[in-house]
C-alpha cells in the first residue's frame, strides 16, 4: 500500500516504493527534522521555519515527476534505476549538521555535508543488504548513465528546483518562485546529456535570476551572515575552553564534538562517530547556547546572550575590502568596552568575503537543445549569460556591536 504525505508546497507525495518509505523512517533521515534549512534566517524571516526533511521529501517529489517525464519522451529508465533516483536524491541531503550550512565544517573539520551523506548511504547500505548500491553510485558519479548524476548534482538538479520553490515559499520573498513544472517538462537526454529544449530557455534565465535574487535576498542577507557568523564564534569559542579544559555546560551529545576536531578519517575509522554524530541537531545547539548566557567566559555569554535575545552584530556590506585600520581601531574599542584582549574582541569585530557566481560555466553546464538538433550551452542563446563577469558578484562584510555603530 502506498504512503502519503501532504507537502505544504506540493500537495500530496505518494512514496511509491516500500525502501523510500523505511529509509525515511529510520532515525538518520528522521534527524532532519530537527534542522531547519536556512540556518538562522528565521531571525529575519520568522516564517521560514522549515527542515531538511521537507526539503528532501520535496527534492524526491521532483525526482518523481522528471522520471515519468522522461519516460513519457521515450527516454529508457528502468524501475531499478528510477527507485535508485529517487533513493539518490532523497538522502542528498542527510549529512547536514545543526543550522545546515551555517555550522557545516565549525563542528567538523573541514568536512563538506556531502561527504557525511556517503557515509550515511553506505551505512544504510549495510543495514537494508546492498539495496543502495545503485544509488550510492550515482551520487558517486560512478554510474554508466551521466545524466543521473546530472538530476542529483549539478546547476539545475531537483535539489535546487526544490529549494528555490520551497524557501521562497516560506521567506515570503516571492522573487525566488518558479516555474518548476515548466523547466521539468523542458527537460530530455540526448547522447547521454540532460538537455533543455530550446523553448524553455526563458523558463532556465528565470530560474538562474531567481537564484541570484534568492542569495542575495535571503542566503547572503546582511542580517543572516551577522547571524551565523555569531553562531560560528559561538560554537568556536566553546571549541576552544572545552579543548582548554575551562569547564563549561554541554549536553553529552555535542561534548565529544567540542573536545576534537574530528576529521573524515576519524568519521571513516571510528566505528560509533557517525551515530553519535546523528545525535546532533538544531535543539541540541539551542539547548547549549541558552546555557552558555550564563557562562563565565565573557566572550561566550555574550556573544549567547546577543543570539537568543537576537541583539546581533552591526553589519556592513560593500564591494571594496575594509581598512585595517578601521578594523584595528574598532577592535580597539571592543577591547576597552568589554575589558577583553585583542583575540577575544575579535570574536566581536571581524570582516569576511562574500561572494555568489549565478551561472558557472566551467561546471556542470546547463546544455539547450536547439530546434536544429545541436546542442549547445546556455551562454550560446541567452543574452543574458553570455558575459562571465556579469555572472559572479562578490562583496566583503564587516561585524562589529551595535552600540559603536556612531563612532566610525
Amino acid at each position: 500500500k502506498d504512503k502519503i504525505i501532504n507537502d505544504t508546497v506540493y500537495g500530496f507525495i505518494c512514496l511509491e516504493d516500500n525502501l523510500i518509505n523505511q529509509l525515511i523512517n529510520h532515525k538518520y533521515f528522521q534527524r532532519l527534522r530537527r534542522i531547519t534549512q536556512l540556518g538562522l534566517a528565521n531571525l529575519i524571516y520568522p516564517g521560514s521555519n522549515h527542515t531538511r526533511f521537507e526539503h528532501a521529501l520535496g527534492s524526491m517529489f521532483l525526482m518523481q515527476k522528471t522520471i515519468e517525464h522522461l519516460r513519457k519522451k521515450k527516454i529508457k529508465i528502468t524501475e531499478e534505476e528510477g527507485l535508485a533516483l529517487k533513493t539518490a536524491i532523497l538522502l542528498h541531503d542527510i549529512g547536514h549538521g545543526p543550522f545546515s550550512h551555517a555550522l557545516e565544517k565549525t563542528i567538523v573539520k573541514n568536512i563538506s555535508h556531502e561527504k557525511i551523506s556517503l557515509l550515511y548511504m553506505q551505512k544504510l547500505n549495510k543495514i537494508f543488504d546492498k539495496k543502495l548500491n545503485l544509488a550510492i553510485n550515482i551520487f558517486s558519479k560512478k554510474y554508466s548513465k551521466k545524466y543521473f548524476y546530472h538530476l542529483v548534482s549539478s546547476q539545475l538538479d531537483m535539489d535546487r528546483l526544490d529549494y528555490l520553490k520551497r524557501d521562497s515559499f516560506y521567506t515570503g520573498v516571492n522573487e525566488g518562485n518558479i516555474g518548476v513544472e515548466r523547466i521539468i517538462n523542458m527537460m530530455n537526454v540526448v547522447d547521454d546529456n540532460l538537455v533543455i529544449e530550446e523553448k524553455g530557455v526563458h523558463s532556465i534565465e528565470k530560474f538562474l535570476f531567481a537564484r541570484r535574487l534568492m542569495y542575495w535576498q535571503v542566503y547572503l542577507h546582511k542580517t543572516v551572515i551577522s547571524a551565523e557568523h555569531m553562531l560560528i564564534n559561538v560554537l568556536k569559542r566553546a571549541k576552544k575552553l572545552v579543548q582548554q579544559n575551562t569547564a563549561i555546560y554541554s549536553t553529552p551529545a555535542l561534548l565529544p564534538f567540542l573536545k576534537n576536531n574530528y576529521t573524515y578519517t576519524d568519521f571513516k575509522n571510528k566505528k560509533n562517530l557517525l551515530d553519535k554524530f546523528t545525535l546532533l541537531d538544531d535543539y541540541e545547539i539551542y539547548t547549549c547556547i541558552k546555557q552558555w548566557c550564563n557562562a563565565k567566559d565573557k566572550v561566550l555569554s555574550k556573544l549567547s546572550d546577543m543570539i537568543i535575545n537576537r541583539n546581533l552584530l552591526k553589519i556592513k556590506i560593500q564591494d571594496q575590502k575594509f581598512s585595517s585600520n578601521l578594523i584595528k581601531k574598532i577592535n580597539l574599542t571592543a577591547q576597552k568596552k568589554y575589558n577583553i584582549s585583542f583575540e577575544d574582541a575579535s570574536y566581536f569585530v571581524f570582516t569576511e568575503k562574500i561572494s555568489h557566481n549565478t551561472y558557472k560555466k566551467d561546471e556542470e553546464k546547463i546544455n539547450i537543445l536547439l530546434n536544429s538538433r545541436k546542442i549547445v550551452d546556455l551562454t550560446k542563446v541567452s543574452d543574458h549569460f553570455n558575459n562571465r563577469k556579469t555572472n559572479i558578484k562578490q562583496k566583503y562584510f564587516l561585524c562589529y556591536p551595535k552600540e559603536f555603530k556612531n563612532k566610525f
